[in-house]
């Protein structure tokens, strides 16, 4: 049986390599995408995800959901194109821009219900439209199956601030709420998307069989970034996409189950940092939960699923 799949996403482009792996991934179904602000505005995201459905043949069957167009904590969000590109796919434009025809926030609820266990949700980007669904519908939310969310830098550096990575910075109080609530929880943290480097010579590869399309310019564009702030780069960190590989290979990942907090912070470079507390003779309260947290990645394995299937070869 097909993993279900409802994925959250900012829509930058590692969101989009990881809604290609999903396209390609005979035992991915994704039901559903939330196209949120984040990377880019909320209006370009629909947009790139609509325009990534017509180039996969999946515009008829998978419903595009509006997603929060800004964080709880009621700021103005801050976009990254020289990151991801105006649209969230590098150098490529749409030809239409958003048609307005996305499907409505709450119809989320019936999708929902129509897979109830069956269903995982995978949150790639900001965390404001899951904890909105977490504070409105908070019984249902718990009879979802799974949730993976990538988030988070425990004692390794963030990407936002020293300490904070850019989906729980961006939103704390939203990854708060989905911390809280949330049942059978796993944290993909940069500890190891860090370490889920696809390398130039694996991109050249995958572009001459074609099967993945627009993968080139992507991550040719999302290099060129990473080779500008470190000539040393390896390759490009496709953070959403070992996300959504998680939980078809569990044994990818070694991971450990802690309390998590995240710092609250308006400003300062403490925002968003997310702390897990590993010590071993403190009792978990009431109000507390121990969540899944990723640490380790097994590469060898993760370059071998992500090269067989956006090549359709064995590796």
């Amino acid at each position: 049986m097909a993993l279900k799949v409802l994925l959250f996403g900012d829509i930058g482009i590692d969101d989009i390599v990881a809604l290609i792996y999903g396209a390609l991934h005979e035992e991915i179904e994704i039901v559903g995408v939330v196209a949120d602000y984040g990377n880019i505005p909320r209006k370009n995201a629909m947009a790139s995800v609509q325009y990534l459905h017509d180039l996969f043949n999946q515009s008829d069957h998978i419903p595009i959901f509006e997603g929060a167009e800004l964080p709880m904590t009621g700021e103005n969000p801050t976009y990254y194109p020289e990151i991801h590109g105006e649209y969230g796919m590098g150098p490529i434009i749409p030809e239409q821009e958003y048609s307005g025809k996305g499907d409505n926030f709450l119809e989320i609820v019936k999708l929902i219900e129509a897979h109830g266990q069956d269903l995982t949700i995978i949150s790639i980007g900001r965390l404001t439209s899951l904890a909105t669904m977490f504070i409105h519908y908070r019984t249902l939310m718990n009879s979802v199956k799974a949730y993976y969310v990538m988030g988070g830098a425990f004692w390794v550096p963030g990407n936002v601030t020293p300490v904070s990575e850019a989906n729980f910075h961006a939103d704390p109080v939203a990854a708060k709420v989905v911390l809280t609530h949330a049942s059978n929880l796993t944290i993909i943290p940069l500890n190891v998307t860090e370490r889920a480097i696809v390398s130039q010579e694996m991109v050249d590869y995958i572009a001459s069989i074609g099967k993945a399309k627009i993968l080139k310019p992507l991550l040719d564009y999302y290099f060129a970034f990473y080779k500008k702030r470190n000539p040393a780069a390896p390759g490009s960190p496709v953070h959403d996409a070992l996300t959504i590989m998680a939980p078809l290979h569990p044994e990818m990942l070694s991971y450990r189950s802690l309390p998590v907090y995240v710092v609250q912070s308006k400003d300062g470079i403490e925002r968003g940092h997310s702390i897990a507390d590993i010590r071993p003779y403190v009792k978990i309260g009431e109000k507390e939960k121990k969540h899944r947290i990723a640490f380790e990645l097994n590469y060898s394995l993760f370059f071998s699923k992500f090269m067989s299937t956006m090549t359709g070869e064995r590796f």
